[in-house]
């Protein structure tokens, strides 16, 4: 039988030929009548050659043995498919739209069952149970255009940086997105790509299932690939073979799938491109383009990688999987918690709020699952925020394939997890000193060469040191998601979080806590988390508080004026007769003080800020909002707030025992009434306020000085206003990080509790 040249082409696109071996495949097949030699002249090859190309091309078809009975097996195999294929003009084939309708309802309800267990429930991680997908699916959004492909440079990336709000450095702003469901009604063939954990399977198990119950194309039937399962199934059936085959265990017949694709009545979800080996790339992407493109009319969506995709689907609309927004963590963490207890589901997202770089990790779904499955058990987060991240990574790295059973073809494979991430602290340290959040390609490649290079078993490691930095870092995006690419060939880490928790990693390993005290502006914002992840994961903190310390009393020790308020602050702490401890007390006349001092006399602006408010603030009655000025024997301090504020409105002298002249001064001012038009006058009001009022006020500051020890006019300069805050802000990253959960010696903390905020020759004297 001679077989028509376009099925034959067909045949050989289907099963991979190469086009030298479809040249030969289809002459040979479609001309019985042509010698070997002639097919061999035709083709400008010997005939040794189209032997050899013929062997290959039995090969392709499974044809084993010797002799010329293989292309009679070959040709009788071809006619078989041929007759199948013209079957499908069958009577069936052409059914009315509400035949093909009836089609599509009779086979969705023999399938019901197999695709409800194919799609219908999600396991991860610690998961004790599988759970409904449609329990826990919340929406995704999409990326109509892929970050990577994104032509931007690094200034422009950087262009949202806030340095006085570094939590909010935007690593991961993004263009408009829409809603998944959208992308697969608009695009007819879309590759999802996403970065690991993105929740690439569950979109499409969703898809499948919302299909399956007619609630999202209902005129279509969804099938659910597995391509990982597809690609390692024994004979390597065609992807329609191996589609009929699944569909056959529901009673659902090969012409009855058959007419369902010819009408585009389908709806392929081709799961993880990424998770097939690479001897099976070549297969599964033929069938791939081969079934796409022969049943054109049906929709087709495959998942992927997004950095493991390396061939092109022309056909296919390529997109990306955004990370969550605030809106998408929500609702994910009330739908896992629903069943369970609602309002732990409210403190779960209140907590996420508190802390940036924990939500940080919430926008990716898996790392939101783990946060949900560690906040079930206590109802908080870790104290040890770095064992948190440690987990993370490991899933990252290892846990979250090796759960799924996926061995993927690494570069990298003979290095042990251990020394990846010994690579990845190299990275995030060599970036973050210098102050790089994004970097380019050729630059971090080269600090994979340098790493790798410089590892002190580099000699006896022989294939480390053949490894292509690119194809490392390639692997590292495509298989961990730890580094992204953010735009055309420039980089970051995926989450600042990372970056930071890395970098206290490669200190803690060096345990040179000078050339980290050395190497860090202890004051800038950006180096806050560095500090407290490497002291919570310190064996022993203490060489490294110690040294902060020393750094922190430096700031301000050569400053003779600023020695002078420190020690000002000091014996004022010690005049309060208070249940707290001394350094708390300095803590708090420190900040009132900074406050009252840089604060603008404008009547109009409100000089209360957080010290007003705490513990101490209630206890010495300077507290506006319990009013337990009635209660205290020391309330001149919260009236001396008022009056630098506006006085008229605060002070009631009937509450007080004062000196005579304190309490004469007040009197003055509280009898001081401005007309009512002027308070719709701000102008007139000042002018009111500065002829009337201020001139007492500053009477009033002298007597308190001289009676109470409190309101001196230091009159900083913009500089030491600007040391000042610096140094107020280290002193709480020190104990801050005196507090983090490390192991730190009782004599130690002892120690910078008793010297905080001291001038330098009371340290000193501690000493």
């Amino acid at each position: 039988m001679t077989l028509p040249r376009d099925f034959l082409i067909e045949m050989a696109r289907k099963y991979a030929l190469s086009p030298e071996q479809e040249d030969a495949f289809v002459i040979w097949f479609s001309s019985s009548n042509k010698t070997e030699l002639e097919i061999a002249t035709e083709l400008h090859i010997s005939n040794s050659a189209l032997t050899s190309r013929m062997s290959y091309v039995y090969k392709k078809f499974s044809i084993n043995g010797k002799g010329p009975g293989k292309y009679g097996r070959l040709l009788n195999f071809m006619t078989a498919e041929y007759r199948k294929c013209k079957a499908s003009d069958s009577p069936t084939s052409n059914l009315s739209e509400d035949e093909l309708n009836g089609l599509v309802q009779e086979v969705r309800e023999k399938c019901r069952e197999m695709i409800q267990d194919q799609c219908g429930t999600m396991r991860s991680l610690t998961m004790s149970q599988p759970i409904d997908v449609s329990d826990l699916y919340t929406n995704v959004n999409i990326l109509e255009k892929i970050t990577s492909n994104w032509r931007r440079e690094i200034d422009e990336l950087r262009q949202d940086f806030d340095p006085k709000n570094f939590d909010r450095f935007g690593l991961g702003q993004v263009t408009e997105t829409i809603p998944g469901l959208e992308a697969v009604e608009k695009y007819s063939k879309l590759m999802v790509l996403g970065k690991p954990g993105s929740g690439k399977t569950t979109f499409l198990k969703h898809l499948a299932i919302q299909c399956n119950q007619g609630k999202f194309q209902a005129h279509r039937v969804p099938i659910f690939i597995t391509l990982k399962q597809f690609a390692e199934t024994e004979g390597k059936p065609s992807l329609l073979e191996y589609i009929t085959q699944m569909f056959s265990d529901c009673d659902v017949f090969a012409d009855q799938i058959a007419v369902l694709f010819k009408h585009g009545k389908t709806l392929v979800l081709l799961d993880g491109l990424d998770e097939v080996k690479l001897e099976h790339n070549s297969h599964v992407i033929n069938q791939v383009l081969y079934l796409s493109e022969k049943f054109r009319t049906n929709h087709f969506v495959m998942t992927c990688r997004i950095a493991a995709k390396d061939y092109t689907f022309d056909k296919f609309k390529d997109v990306e999987i955004a990370d969550f927004d605030d809106k998408q963590i929500a609702t994910f963490a009330r739908k896992w918690f629903q069943a369970k207890e609602a309002a732990k589901a409210e403190e779960f997202i209140q907590q996420l709020r508190e802390n940036n770089r924990i939500r940080e990790l919430a926008t990716n779904p898996l790392l939101l699952t783990l946060l949900c499955l560690v906040f079930e058990e206590s109802a908080k987060f870790p104290g040890l925020r770095s064992e948190l991240y440690e987990e993370g990574v490991d899933i990252l790295l290892r846990r979250w394939d090796e759960t799924r059973k996926i061995e993927r073809e690494q570069v990298y494979k003979n290095l042990s997890l251990q020394y990846k991430k010994d690579l990845l602290s190299h990275i995030a340290l060599t970036t973050f000193l210098q102050g790089d959040y994004f970097f380019k390609q050729k630059q971090l490649e080269q600090y994979i060469s340098d790493y790798i290079r410089n590892r002190p078993d580099a000699q006896n490691n022989p294939e480390a040191l053949q490894l292509n930095s690119e194809a490392v870092l390639k692997s590292i995006e495509a298989q961990h998601g730890l580094v992204v690419e953010r735009a055309k060939n420039i980089y970051s880490f995926s989450h600042l979080t990372f970056q930071e928790y890395f970098t206290a990693k490669r200190f803690v390993e060096r345990a040179d806590w000078q050339n980290l005290v050395s190497v860090s502006p202890i004051t800038a914002p950006r180096w806050r988390e560095v500090f407290l992840l490497t002291t919570e994961m310190l064996q022993n903190a203490d060489e490294l508080l110690r040294l902060m310390k020393q750094k922190i009393d430096a700031l301000v020790a050569k400053d003779e004026h600023l020695q002078a308020f420190l020690m000002w602050v000091k014996q004022k702490s010690s005049s309060v007769k208070v249940p707290y401890k001394l350094s708390a007390i300095r803590a708090f006349y420190y900040d009132i003080s900074i406050t009252l001092d840089c604060a603008c006399p404008n009547p109009y602006l409100s000089l209360f800020e957080d010290c007003f408010n705490s513990d101490i603030a209630v206890y010495l009655g300077l507290d506006i909002g319990r009013d337990a000025r009635k209660h205290s024997d020391i309330n001149l301090d919260f009236q001396l707030c008022c009056v630098l504020g506006d006085a008229p409105t605060f002070i009631d002298v009937r509450e007080l025992e004062l000196q005579p002249e304190l309490k004469h001064l007040l009197l003055q001012i509280s009898s001081k009434k401005p007309d009512y038009y002027l308070s719709f006058d701000l102008d007139a009001y000042l002018g009111w306020w500065s002829y009337n009022v201020q001139p007492l006020v500053e009477k009033l500051r002298c007597a308190i000085i001289k009676y109470r020890n409190l309101g001196h006019n230091w009159e900083f300069n913009d500089s030491q206003k600007q040391l000042l805050h610096q140094y107020y802000e280290a002193n709480k990253l020190l104990i801050d990080c005196l507090n983090s959960g490390g192991n730190v010696s009782p004599e130690v903390r002892e120690e910078i509790e008793e010297t905080l905020l001291l001038p330098k020759d009371e340290v000193k004297q501690y000493k």
